[in-house]
């Protein structure tokens, strides 16, 4: 708490004047342009990796950026994830959803474990709450990864797009360069884009390429940040030598 109060005072003395003054100008009518789900994990920092001031986007974060397939749901939407996909695309009119995946998250690692059904057993998931939220709301991408684990990875893997007639064909880690489970975290990131397809409250704005679901991957340990590219099926790193064209995909894709 130390460290809280003098980062407070740090803020207060150095960026307070001017988040204020953007504060003022988004007050009555904020605007923001995207709803971005990524982890909890403490060295994730969408808004600074990202270049985003105040009123820019929604922000959601849990353990795993899970958001849960609309099947878990049989009455009533009982989580923070679609609650927040209400919001930003129905009430707010974002036209972007992201979905932010990471390297060494530590939800994906123990997602890894749960292969084991005994280390996910019904008698620890009912003392493990992070067990029970990923075997619930995970296993579908699991299941994916053991796909491509007995296909070979040279293979792709076949995602839902955003409505039942698309499909993101995707190629995971072709060059082998991580981890089994940072493979595991490229995919489940990917699972995201079927699971949010799946709320019907959704389906008119994506039928009419309204809303538009986009997938980031975050390496954290060299700070490079993939985008999921349709038209190369894999992630590529954004960087000054594609970023035009990336551009220029995006506008082609979605617009």
């Amino acid at each position: 708490m130390d460290r809280i109060f003098r980062g407070i005072m740090k803020y207060r003395q150095t960026h307070r004047a001017e988040m204020v003054e953007q504060f003022v100008k988004v007050k009555n009518r904020p605007e923001p342009k995207a709803l971005f789900f990524t982890c909890m994990d403490s060295r994730m920092l969408p808004a600074r990796f990202t270049k985003s001031n105040v009123g820019d986007m929604f922000i959601v974060r849990n353990a795993g950026n899970l958001i849960p397939h609309s099947q878990h749901f049989q009455d009533e939407y009982t989580t923070c994830e679609p609650a927040a996909l209400e919001l930003g695309c129905i009430q707010n009119d974002v036209r972007h959803v992201i979905v932010c995946g990471h390297s060494d998250c530590k939800a994906m690692n123990l997602l890894y474990l749960l292969k084991d059904t005994e280390y996910g057993s019904i008698i620890n998931r009912r003392m493990s709450p992070l067990r029970s939220w990923l075997c619930t709301h995970a296993m579908s991408s699991l299941k994916k990864y053991q796909q491509l684990e007995e296909a070979g990875f040279d293979t792709p893997l076949i995602f839902q797009a955003e409505t039942p007639l698309r499909r993101i064909s995707a190629y995971i880690d072709l060059d082998d360069k991580f981890s089994v489970t940072n493979k595991l975290s490229q995919i489940n990131t990917l699972q995201q884009i079927q699971n949010i397809a799946s709320y019907d409250f959704l389906k008119k704005r994506l039928e009419t390429y309204d809303l538009h679901i986009h997938a980031l991957w975050f390496d954290i340990y060299t700070g490079d940040i993939h985008y999921f590219s349709r038209q190369s099926k894999q992630f590529v790193e954004i960087n000054e030598k594609n970023v035009d064209r990336l551009v220029e995909e995006v506008s082609k894709y979605y617009c």
